[in-house]
């Protein structure tokens, strides 16, 4: 099948990505509004028990960003001043501040050039005595599997906790590990901000319940009925609001319909470049709710301009983490993120768009590379 590419880009490829909203959220906002509980509330409680049935868990968390989950859980694991994380490099800042903000070390490593993903043997090389932490990225929405070396990692006392903010709704990977999600504006289920952790166990839960509320170990409502309450350990103000959660709930109840959308769209910007020249797919394999499509191309940097001067809209996710000025005390070499961070382009992506949209989107893609080429 031929693709074509003229005129001007349909509007939905303008954006490289954006919220989707079904309608409904409007009105859950306006009646957690007007119930005058802007914190935790009854509906935040609601949420989490939702969440935790959709996910078949026995609890979630829900926290006001993804970012603060990542932090709450490598706080509530010892992380701290002389440990170190091993994270990927290839990742949105948002996975790495935390680990510094608590003191700690980033050990940065490679990922597979294929997936954008780590893998279990990079992680064993780079354990040392001060390892406390894995952070798997679940880049794309693609399930990472540290399974093999779980054992080995629960000796050591090293935790995993997964960064799955691009992950939700693609298939869980039964093991030991600490999950978070993110609910931001543009994930595959949107509370407009937030976030929410899977615990391992309902004492981690119990933490971590403590520590997003600034250490009180009382809930708001059981400190509205007495005259006093308890600061038991550290803690943050990390509690999603009841109008996020509304949203939230929404859009959980109509998660089904996305994930289709996005399954779709993935397949249909796979099925338009199979076998183009110059292009290689990073694939989030068969079991993910995809979060974005990202391509290796050559002379990223020029077809990336093209196209965003065509009105396409194109992104880089990510600059790999351990050339940023904040991170340089960390710095080592990782030949596979660097050579990816030259190559990587993120197509427009997002359940608005159709997969005729992808389509000429690809187009588009293979006219620019074929300039590129002469």
């Amino acid at each position: 099948m031929s693709l074509s590419c003229t005129g001007a880009p349909p509007p939905a490829v303008r954006h490289n990505a954006r919220p989707y909203l079904h309608g409904p959220e409007t009105v859950a906002m306006a009646r957690a509004v007007e119930a005058g509980q802007y914190g935790h509330g009854p509906q935040a409680d609601a949420f989490e028990r939702e969440l935790a049935d959709y996910l078949e868990v026995d609890d979630v968390v829900a926290v006001s960003s993804a970012t603060m989950g990542i932090h709450l859980a490598l706080q509530a694991c010892g992380v701290g001043p002389g440990t170190e994380v091993i994270v990927p490099s290839q990742t949105f800042a948002a996975t790495i501040q935390p680990i510094v903000a608590l003191g700690a070390a980033p050990r940065f490593i490679d990922h597979a050039p294929d997936t954008l993903c780590v893998e279990p043997a990079a992680v064993r090389e780079a354990i040392t005595p001060a390892t406390r932490a894995v952070v798997p990225v679940l880049y794309g929405g693609r399930p990472v599997d540290l399974n093999t070396i779980a054992p080995e990692l629960r000796r050591r006392n090293i935790h995993i906790i997964e960064d799955a903010a691009q992950a939700f709704g693609s298939r869980r990977i039964k093991g030991l590990a600490t999950t978070v999600y993110s609910f931001g504006p543009i994930k595959q289920l949107t509370a407009l901000v937030g976030g929410a952790i899977v615990p391992r166990t309902s004492e981690e839960a119990a933490t971590l319940r403590q520590m997003r509320c600034l250490g009180i170990t009382s809930s708001q409502a059981d400190r509205i009925r007495t005259t006093t309450y308890t600061v038991q350990g550290p803690g943050l103000r990390g509690v999603m609001p009841d109008v996020n959660a509304a949203v939230g709930r929404v859009q959980l109840a109509r998660f089904t319909e996305v994930a289709a959308r996005r399954i779709a769209l993935w397949n249909a910007y796979a099925q338009a470049l199979r076998g183009a020249p110059g292009v290689t797919l990073v694939d989030v394999g068969s079991d993910a709710v995809p979060f974005n499509c990202v391509v290796r191309v050559p002379g990223r940097d020029r077809v990336h301009k093209v196209l965003r001067d065509r009105g396409i809209g194109v992104g880089v996710h990510y600059p790999p983490n351990h050339l940023q000025p904040a991170f340089a005390r960390w710095t080592r070499p990782l030949p596979v993120t660097e050579r990816a961070a030259k190559e990587i382009l993120s197509l427009p992506f997002h359940p608005a768009m159709a997969p005729v949209d992808a389509r000429w989107t690809a187009a588009a893609l293979l006219e620019a590379l074929t300039n590129e080429v002469l």
